[in-house]
């Protein structure tokens, strides 16, 4: 015998030896698993040499099974088990039912908008991992980026080939005084409490509070919508939030003015160069059918 060479060893040619030991005759193992008699004879042949060993005798024109067949077999009915294990469990993944999808959400998306949709969702697909992650979107960016999330919900961001968005919602912002403010004109609007330096719902609300001609001086940072509120119920200074964080009890915040200051839109974003699987596809299609009801 050569020497073995196991990597060739194919399905196959496991099936084949299974089915020649489980009939008396090679034609009725052969029909057993599709072949002609000479095609399954020819894959126990190379099966003998992949592994160097005779699975069969000849006595006659019979071919009786070697020790070393039925050891070979045990090998090969544990081995087709855990193929048929990965192929049902890979049919499993492609359609969504079992598996990993993790998501990012700003706080405002994943608390006030979308999180009955994500409970539902984990409820209606028991056996898949759906992993959260609430960042301020800039971070959120980021994870996309390096692959650690499928997909995100966060503001818009800025154009990239490499991206695909799909706007969710349009949220309109409102200014807040801390309580027993007189608001005035808004030329005597602040000092502010805001998002953080690096944010583009800071970026906007300058963009809009300047065209008002209010100057937008931060004396305070979270990236936290309820703890930029409490600053303002503390009287640290104004804010501009979204309604379903800084109305939300306790500790509601009422509008300086009815009309918003700015608008900004919730996007949902995923990589252009990975085409989303069956589970992400119907986590979109959740968030989607959300945003339209």
């Amino acid at each position: 015998m050569s020497r073995p060479k196991l990597a060739g060893i194919s399905t196959s040619h496991l099936e084949y030896l299974q089915a020649a030991l489980a009939h008396d005759t090679w034609r009725d193992a052969a029909e057993s698993v599709g072949v002609t008699p000479s095609a399954l004879s020819q894959g126990i042949a190379e099966l003998e040499r992949r592994l160097g060993l005779t699975l069969f005798d000849r006595q006659g024109r019979r071919r009786v099974p070697t020790a070393e067949a039925a050891h070979v077999s045990r090998f090969a009915t544990r081995m087709l088990a855990e193929l048929r294990e990965l192929s049902r469990w890979a049919e499993e993944v492609r359609s969504g039912a079992i598996g990993d999808l993790s998501i990012g959400m700003i706080d405002t998306a994943a608390i006030h908008h979308y999180g009955d949709t994500l409970v539902n969702f984990r409820r209606e697909n028991p056996d898949l991992t759906v992993r959260l992650f609430v960042q301020p979107s800039n971070r959120l960016l980021e994870l996309l980026n390096s692959g650690e999330v499928d997909a995100i919900v966060a503001v818009e961001p800025p154009e990239d080939d490499r991206l695909l968005a799909t706007p969710l919602l349009a949220e309109p912002l409102y200014a807040y005084a801390p309580p027993a403010t007189a608001i005035g004109r808004p030329g005597t609007w602040g000092p502010w409490v805001g998002f953080p330096a690096d944010s583009r719902t800071r970026a906007l609300i300058a963009r809009n509070l300047r065209r008002r001609q209010v100057s937008y001086d931060v004396v305070a940072e979270s990236s936290q919508p309820a703890v930029l509120r409490e600053m303002v119920q503390l009287g640290m200074g104004w804010c501009v939030l979204p309604q379903t964080d800084a109305e939300a009890e306790p500790h509601a915040l009422e509008r300086a003015i009815d009309e918003p200051i700015a608008e900004r839109r919730l996007t949902l974003v995923r990589r252009a160069d990975r085409v989303p699987g069956a589970a992400l596809t119907a986590l979109i299609e959740a968030l989607e059918a959300t945003q339209a009801g």
